[in-house]
């Protein structure tokens, strides 16, 4: 580890504050774990694309730190991000005699990240985890922020707790691993940030695309560490989602439905979050909030990252009512009333609810082949 090339961005909750530990070569240096909780055991939660790849080096790291490092291998993929494979978490804590003080290590994308966090949030009322990252997705957003859980077959992440992990390792030379449509789904959440809340980003993006989807290690390490800077200051003033937190869910009213409807795993999280980016975009100009232009962009710019900006026909008698009943049911909804993020302008965002008619107009041109 080059420790003059590991860059720290640090998320403040007071005593519960922690870094996110950005470079290259960190996952199999044992410096990056030093001064973590002391235990007896450490956990690693993988899965069985991940840990044949990088499970070995990081045992041999955490043996620098922990007498005894066990090793966990799931199922992957969102379909098995349930309460049954949770379950298998349990029963290697408990089979293997784990205290309090074990420390668990989420090394995969998302759905180890939630599922090893939510874990962590449950055994014995709350034991450390520690978030490696390995996809892009998870370094730039599902690994920082606290956010855990698991799905239920009505909606995604309906079950979990908000619970800080003790670091974020963002190595980026596993980025190199990433197959394109991991890459890709990655920056839909990066591309996220920039209208929300930095159009230079924005800019940037456009402007670096190409060297992104070569994986160039300069541009990544710009978008992970500046999208690990938006969330932290995001995340830091608002935990629990009760205010300005909620703008980080802009596409996902739409992408949870596409996710949903379609069947976990049918897409990859971050094209669903990008196909409802451009959904929620066209309602942000439906509502007068953002001109043509915009719109246009940003569909552009998503299609141009490799993702798909059609959204799919769910139902084909009535699609935007089922896309409609789905929303419903997001944990983000009100009474039955939907909340959308919508953009406010360049780098602004909003949450708010919309017309039935008008969110049925955006599905059904959203929707149809073009």
């Amino acid at each position: 580890m080059n420790t003059d090339e590991c860059h720290r961005v640090r998320i403040d909750f007071g005593s519960r504050s922690y870094p996110i530990l950005i470079g290259a070569g960190l996952l199999g240096d044992p410096r990056s774990y030093a001064d973590l909780p002391l235990a007896q055991t450490a956990l690693i939660v993988s899965n069985v694309t991940i840990a044949p790849l990088y499970a070995q080096a990081l045992q041999r790291a955490l043996a620098a730190h922990y007498p005894r490092v066990l090793l966990l291998t799931l199922p992957d993929g969102e379909a098995h991000k349930d309460w049954p494979h949770l379950q298998f978490i349990f029963d290697c804590l408990l089979e293997h005699g784990c205290d309090r003080r074990t420390v668990l290590f989420a090394l995969g994308g998302g759905v180890v990240g939630d599922m090893t966090g939510f874990a962590a949030a449950s055994y014995m009322r709350g034991v450390p985890f520690v978030q490696v990252p390995t996809t892009l997705l998870a370094q730039v957003d599902s690994s920082v922020g606290g956010k855990t859980a698991i799905n239920h077959r009505l909606g995604k992440n309906m079950i979990g707790a908000f619970y800080q992990p003790v670091r974020v390792i963002c190595d980026l030379d596993v980025l190199r691993s990433l197959p394109e449509a991991e890459l890709s789904a990655g920056l839909a959440e990066v591309i996220k940030y920039g209208p929300i809340a930095d159009m230079a980003l924005l800019d940037w993006i456009e402007s670096h695309l190409p060297d992104l989807l070569d994986r160039r290690p300069n541009a990544l390490a710009h978008v992970v560490r500046r999208s690990c800077e938006i969330k932290a200051s995001v995340v830091g003033s608002d935990e629990r989602e009760t205010g300005v937190r909620a703008i980080l869910n802009f596409g996902h009213t739409f992408g949870h439905a596409i996710e949903a409807g379609m069947g976990y795993g049918a897409w990859l999280h971050g094209q669903a979050v990008g196909c409802g980016m451009v959904m929620a975009t066209l309602l942000s100009h439906k509502l007068g909030l953002v001109d043509a232009a915009c719109y246009e962009r940003l569909r552009g710019l998503i299609g141009a990252a490799r993702l798909p900006v059609v959204g799919p026909v769910l139902d084909a008698d009535d699609n935007a009512g089922r896309y409609l009943d789905l929303m419903r049911m997001d944990k983000k909804s009100e009474a039955g009333e939907i909340k959308f993020v919508v953009i406010d302008g360049a780098g602004r965002a909003l949450v708010r609810s919309a017309p039935d008619a008008l969110v049925r107009e955006v599905i059904n041109a959203s929707c149809r082949e073009h």
